[in-house]
């Protein structure tokens, strides 16, 4: 007996350290879930977004993967989904189960969706051979969802992509755009049970991002910066003919940056088919369409002296301003929809402060300059001066 005793301990410390790898994934508190039908899983591991976690037993042999994935929907009667991509790392070409709630009783069911692009499109066979597919709502608000597919043979680190979203109208809407929305993407290992969040964001990500730079440099501060050097230099005749090349330059240059933002608009939107943020969307063609106008309107400026000169101040003008403003409120509204960090607002909202107040400083400026050029030289103000308030360009 004292003999045997070594020997089974050798034995046991073999047992350990030669049992699967996969077994050891099971840490965290996946590790305490339990579900329904006595159904068990070799490993699982808690997902570093939108607090999911993701279980699953692997047959190498056989490929294949069982799988039960839990999350919480954002709202009661949401959706959940969980997906493997084979092409990327991102939501277009995700071969995906998604449980939603069927029916008037609210009992969910899983459909397969084999997304292209990025809108989801509608149920039906993805690149993996699926079954036992069946999804439940714990009473702790979670959703659980169970599936069995059949991975390539020799399939051993896979692209993962998860997602929750609400239910409106019985149908399944858009998820939000949150920083743990698009993060919500990685690489699983399902022989070691290794999960690494995917870096980067992905190059819709940053189309997303360029798109907002762009629109935010461009109908955001550059036409704002134009149309202040038009407005408030020209009072002062040392600056005359300057204020008149900065003004076109701002302008210009904002134009054709904000072209390049307006087309990365067009085409985030043919890449997102069935996601509209319509809104967003028209103002944003609002705002070409007069920008471009205006760029027009400049070939057909009238001379100063013109009779019909004060009608294309008019327009020019009320054109101008409505371009800035509406510029501005679309680009709080696109932060809006891209969720960004609060820091980038706040940046934005102190450069349009600054370009605020420096209006405000030069309006007094100029008036006090106009008033005492009209009482030294005793002058009727008709706008038309080259001394007097901008009207006119």
């Amino acid at each position: 007996m004292s003999a045997a005793r070594p020997l089974l301990l050798v034995l046991l410390l073999l047992a350990t350290v030669a049992a699967p790898p996969c077994v050891s994934a099971a840490g965290g508190a996946c590790a305490a879930e339990r579900f329904s039908k006595n159904r068990v899983y070799a490993a699982c591991t808690d997902l570093p977004h939108l607090g999911a976690s993701v279980h699953w037993t692997y047959d190498t042999a056989a490929s294949s993967l069982s799988v039960a994935f839990v999350a919480a929907p954002p709202s009661s009667g949401g959706w959940v989904a969980w997906a493997l991509n084979p092409d990327g790392d991102g939501m277009s070409g995700a071969q995906a189960l998604v449980a939603s709630p069927k029916g008037s009783g609210g009992a969910y069911a899983v459909d397969t969706y084999s997304i292209s692009g990025y809108s989801l499109g509608s149920p039906g066979p993805i690149a993996y051979p699926t079954s036992d597919l069946a999804a439940e709502l714990g009473g702790d608000g979670r959703v659980r969802m169970f599936g069995t597919l059949k991975l390539q043979n020799g399939t051993g680190e896979v692209n993962q992509v998860w997602q929750v979203g609400p239910v409106s109208g019985g149908s399944i809407a858009p998820h939000g755009m949150g920083s743990d929305n698009k993060a919500a993407k990685g690489k699983l290992n399902l022989v070691t049970g290794a999960a690494t969040a995917a870096g980067g964001g992905g190059s819709l990500a940053r189309k997303k991002n360029t798109h907002g730079i762009l629109n935010a440099v461009s109908w955001g501060i550059l036409l704002p910066m134009g149309g202040i050097f038009a407005r408030y230099l020209k009072t002062f005749k040392s600056a005359d003919p300057a204020w008149f090349y900065l003004h076109v330059a701002c302008q210009l240059i904002g134009y054709g940056v904000g072209v390049s933002g307006w087309a990365t608009g067009i085409h985030l939107g043919n890449l997102s088919k069935g996601i509209t943020y319509s809104l967003h969307r028209n103002i944003g063609i609002a705002v070409f369409a007069l920008g471009t106008l205006q760029i027009f309107a400049l070939f057909l400026r009238p001379k100063p002296d013109h009779k019909y000169r004060v009608y294309w101040n008019v327009y020019h003008h009320s054109m101008g301003y409505t371009i800035i403003i509406l510029g501005i409120i679309n680009i709080f509204k696109g932060m809006s929809i891209l969720d960004v960090e609060q820091k980038w607002k706040t940046g934005y909202i102190i450069a349009i402060c600054i370009l605020g107040a420096i209006a405000l400083i030069l309006e007094a400026v100029t008036w006090g300059v106009v008033l005492k050029r009209r009482k030294s030289e005793n002058k009727t103000y008709n706008g038309t001066s080259n001394g007097h308030l901008p009207l006119s360009m």
